[in-house]
């Protein structure tokens, strides 16, 4: 579900790979290509953070 938002959101906003590795202050596209990956289940809470302060977005955690 993460990858889909990321994805989407970055379609929305025009951001290719590249600026959005700068925009998370990342060195590797690598390390966004691993976020967009549906399979990858060891996000960590920085790597989403990072990517919803790129897109504008806060980050939202919470237990229902």
């Amino acid at each position: 579900v993460i990858a889909y938002q990321v994805n989407q959101l970055m379609k929305d906003n025009n951001l290719t790979k590249k600026a959005m590795t700068e925009r998370m202050h990342i060195k590797s596209r690598i390390q966004l290509d691993r976020l967009l990956d549906p399979n990858n289940v060891s996000v960590t809470l920085l790597t989403l953070e990072k990517t919803a302060l790129a897109l504008g977005k806060r980050l939202k955690v919470q237990f229902v």
